[in-house]
This record gives structure tokens, C-alpha cells and sequence, in this order.
């Protein structure tokens, strides 16, 4: 086994690190699954109630202030591609830090002269160019993990990873705001996302130790253009991945795109106001969460693509229908129901978790790649979802747009039957190997 990809995870264990194992959780990485957990915390206090604030201070309209969130999309869909290519060339870590630096360097730039001057242009600046941050930091801690994880127990590795990153956002960052908010205002509350999240970075970068995320993954032959461009040339050179690529950016387009115009819809046109909204948005991905989990260890057993076609394609596709039109037909006074329908949309949007697993395991010899088209379709969910919403919410409506986010759902669902594993994953699998370890013995075969 290669050394470097396996430092920590074969030395002596003691009982704290035997449960992590057993529970599937890479113990060397376990600091930056608890900073992930925080970063993501103060990057999802703003989520349910960011684009009726910017339309409020700025923006001046709900669309205006959704063409700065698809500005902040394009840039997480080009930082998330960039961070799976820039993890392979110069390590995870650096990747981390860089994402950390941009994240703080312009949020503080967006809330004093874009949202505390009120410009629009400061804003739309600001804001997107700030999109570049978190994606490097979460998707390059998930190079780290694919890297480090053995193959056989990677679905509980990256749910484990997703765990963390929605617990952060929005579930724990909209129950946080839900506190701050009446104290501080949504601008103080802004502000406290920045503490918040400062924290978790400087966890995350400075407690793990493991070797690996601290160098370069790619071979010392590969040249920073040659990555970049092999980054997307694999999506035709293996077709599989790129057809992986456009199942995750089905997974979660539509959650980005209903936090754009649900707030508006379920705080005024239903009426359940602002609090009950975050309530039901901290409801959907705190059940999320623990879902991410519950999959990524079943799906190691069950398989990973049966979990996603069932739980995570087909579900999502009846879950999503029932949480816009259940509370629209029943009104605010049945709110226990959208709670409920709230739960079952978060629980199978988590069936979706293995695909992080799956999609470099479809190329392990190209881990670098794979893993940068895998973070290109989250980061272009990003955009994805929001652009469908400006696109479609004018012609069709809300209740027209929800009926198309379950249709790519179902289309999801056929997509994934494609995504059949290789032999080289499945004998990896079998001798609790890891993908670093896999994609060398591949490329020397």
C-alpha cells in the first residue's frame, strides 16, 4: 500500500480511534470534519433569508437580487471544478487555505461596502467573487478524504463528509439564525456567520496532521495545464464520469434553486413568517444529515447505485412535489405537515451521498479528474438551480418550476444505471484498498 496515502490509518489504535473506524470515519481526518462542520455552519447562516435581505438593502427587486445569487453560482461551479484539479497539483490543504482566505477577504468586502452602502454592483461583485471560497475549502477537504478513505468503507467516509456539510448548510446555520437574528438583525447575524466560519477554517487547517492532503496527489510529471485540461477531457474519455457529473448536478440544483424563491412563497404567501420558514429549513437538513449517514453506510452494503436510484433519484422526485404542494393546498394552520414533508425531501435528498463515492471510483486512475468533474457538477448545482428559477419562475411559475426540478430527478434515475463500476474498484473493494493506492497499481499496469 502506498505510504503517504495510508499515514494514520495504520498505526496502533486507541479506543477513540477504533469507534471512529468502526463508525466508517477516517480517524486522522476527524478535526477537519468538525472544522468542515463549523466553516459550513457560518456559510449557511445566511441561506433562508439572503436574497429578500439583498432585494431589501440594494438590490431592490427578489430578481435582481437572484441574478447576484447566479453570479455567486457561476463562481462556486468554476471554484469547484478548480478545486478537485488544484488539489491534485499543489495538495488539498493549500486548497483549504486559499478557499478560507478568499471567503473571509470578501464577505467582509460584501457586508461594509456592497450591502452596508447599499450598491448593487459592490454586491454583485463582492458576493460572487466570494463564491470561489467555500468550494475550495469543503470540495478540497473531499479530495483529501477520497485519497485517504479505503475503498470498501469510502460511502460511509463521504457521508460522514456530507454530514458535515450540510449540517452546516443551511441545517445548523438556519437554526442559528433563527437565534441571531431577533437579537442582532440579519446584518449582525452576517457577522456572526464570519466568526463562525473563521473558526472552523483554522480547525480544519491546522488540527489534521495526515500527510497526504499536504502534497501533491497527481504524478510529478503532470504539469498544472495538462491537469486542468485532463480534468474535463475525461468526461468523453470516460463517459461514465461525465454522465456521474450530471447526476450531481441534478442532486442538489433544485435544493439551491427553492432557498431563491421558497422564502417568499412559505413566509408570506402561506404565512407561516420567517422563524417557522428556518424552523422547516433547519427540519429538511437536520433530517438530512443524519440520512447522509445512514446511506453512506447502507450504501456500502446494499450498493451505491441502488441506493441512489431509489432513495435519492425516484424519492427526491416524490418528495420535492410534496413539499411545495402539500403546505401551498393545506395552508399555514396544518404546519405540522410541511414539517413532516420538509423530513421525507431531506431524507431522500441524502440518497444521492454514494455519488461521491462512485464517481471516482469509475476512473481511479484518474482520481484527480474524476473528482474535479464530481465537484464541477455540485458547484454547477449552485448555479444550475437559481438559473432555472430566473429562467422559468416568470412563465411557469413556482408551481411550474417544482414539477421541473422532479422531472430532472427522474432523469437522474436513468442516468444512473449507467454508472457500472470497473473491475479494478470492485478487486479494490475486496483488499480494503484505497483509490490513491488503486489508481497507481492502474496507471503501472
Amino acid at each position: 500500500m502506498n505510504q503517504s496515502a495510508t499515514a494514520g490509518l495504520s498505526r496502533p489504535e486507541g479506543g477513540f480511534t477504533r469507534l471512529l473506524t468502526r463508525w466508517g470515519l477516517p480517524a486522522p481526518l476527524f478535526l477537519g470534519y468538525v472544522g468542515l462542520l463549523l466553516f459550513m455552519i457560518g456559510d449557511g447562516v445566511e441561506s433562508g433569508f439572503i436574497a429578500p435581505y439583498m432585494a431589501g438593502n440594494g438590490a431592490g427587486t427578489e430578481i435582481k437580487a437572484s441574478y447576484v445569487i447566479t453570479v455567486y453560482g457561476v463562481a462556486v461551479m468554476l471554484a469547484s471544478w478548480l478545486s478537485g484539479a488544484l488539489s491534485e497539483l499543489w495538495g488539498p490543504r493549500r486548497v483549504m487555505l486559499i478557499g478560507l482566505a478568499i471567503w473571509l477577504v470578501f464577505d467582509v468586502l460584501f457586508l461594509t461596502i456592497g450591502l452596508g452602502g447599499e450598491n448593487y454592483t459592490l454586491m454583485l461583485i463582492c458576493y460572487g467573487i466570494r463564491g470561489f471560497g467555500y468550494p475550495m475549502f469543503a470540495f478540497g477537504f473531499l479530495v483529501w478524504i477520497t485519497a485517504v478513505a479505503p475503498v470498501a468503507r469510502l460511502g460511509a467516509a463521504v457521508g460522514w463528509f456530507y454530514f458535515a456539510f450540510t449540517g452546516g448548510l443551511p441545517t445548523l446555520g438556519a437554526l442559528v439564525a433563527s437565534f441571531t437574528n431577533p437579537l442582532f438583525g440579519h446584518y449582525g447575524t452576517l457577522w456572526v456567520s464570519v466568526g463562525l466560519l473563521t473558526l472552523g477554517g483554522l480547525i480544519a487547517v491546522l488540527g489534521v496532521r495526515q500527510r497526504t492532503g499536504y502534497q501533491r496527489l497527481a504524478p510529478p510529471d503532470v504539469k498544472p495545464v495538462q491537469s486542468l485540461v485532463s480534468s474535463v477531457s475525461i468526461a468523453w474519455k470516460k463517459p461514465r464520469v461525465g454522465v456521474g457529473m450530471l447526476v450531481r448536478v441534478i442532486n442538489t440544483a433544485p435544493e439551491f434553486g427553492m432557498l431563491v424563491f421558497f422564502p417568499t412563497i412559505f413566509i408570506d404567501q402561506i404565512g407561516f413568517g420567517e422563524n417557522r420558514w428556518l424552523l422547516l429549513v433547519s427540519v429538511i437538513y437536520g433530517t438530512n444529515i443524519f440520512f447522509n449517514l445512514i446511506f453512506g453506510v447502507l450504501s456500502d452494503r446494499i450498493g451505491w447505485r441502488t441506493t441512489i436510484f431509489w432513495f435519492g433519484a425516484i424519492g427526491c422526485a416524490i418528495s420535492i412535489l410534496l413539499l411545495y404542494f402539500v403546505p401551498i393546498a393545506m395552508g399555514a394552520q396544518y404546519y405540522w405537515l410541511a414539517l413532516i414533508v420538509g423530513a421525507l425531501y431531506g431524507a431522500t435528498l441524502a440518497g444521492f451521498v454514494p455519488i461521491s463515492a462512485l464517481l471516482p471510483s469509475l476512473a481511479p486512475e484518474h482520481k484527480g479528474g474524476a473528482m474535479a468533474l464530481l465537484n464541477l457538477g455540485a458547484g454547477a448545482a449552485a448555479f444550475v438551480g437559481p438559473a432555472i428559477v430566473s429562467l422559468f419562475l416568470g412563465p411557469v411559475g413556482a408551481a411550474g418550476v417544482v414539477v421541473i426540478f422532479a422531472a430532472l430527478y427522474l432523469v437522474a434515475a436513468v442516468l444512473v444505471r449507467f454508472l457500472k463500476l470497473p473491475k479494478e474498484t470492485e478487486q479494490a473493494i475486496t483488499r480494503d484498498a484505497s483509490l490513491q493506492d488503486t489508481g497507481k497499481q492502474v496507471s503501472t499496469a
